[in-house]
């Protein structure tokens, strides 16, 4: 199959970033509330987009550190449903993924 190399920098460097990202965005909800109610809705808003963030960013790290690990156990580019190789091109655009095309979930 694919020289995993690349899907495994990919991966590594994508993490890092959302590492990154997440402590960011920890440290914009650590900062202290306005005491302005006009401001203070606004910034609840705010929290909760950057909660939201945090929650897709948290996730998304548990699956590239699955596709890390199937990288280290051999498996990585298997389809864990079907056992069926998954293609370079869906690989390309999802490295983490650890479905085939046909046992994708819908969004």
């Amino acid at each position: 199959m694919a020289d995993f190399e690349k899907y495994r920098e990919k991966l590594e460097k994508r993490r890092k970033y959302l590492v990154m990202r997440l402590e960011n965005i920890e440290d914009e909800l650590d900062q202290p509330s306005n005491p302005n109610w006009d401001d203070d809705a606004t910034e609840s808003e705010q929290d909760e987009v950057l909660e939201d963030l945090g929650v897709s960013g948290q996730e998304e790290i548990k699956a590239i550190d699955a596709a890390l690990q199937r990288m280290d156990d051999g498996t990585y580019g298997y389809c864990v449903v079907s056992g069926e190789k998954i293609s370079e091109e869906r690989l390309d655009v999802l490295p983490h993924t650890p479905f085939c095309k046909k046992h994708a979930p819908s969004a």
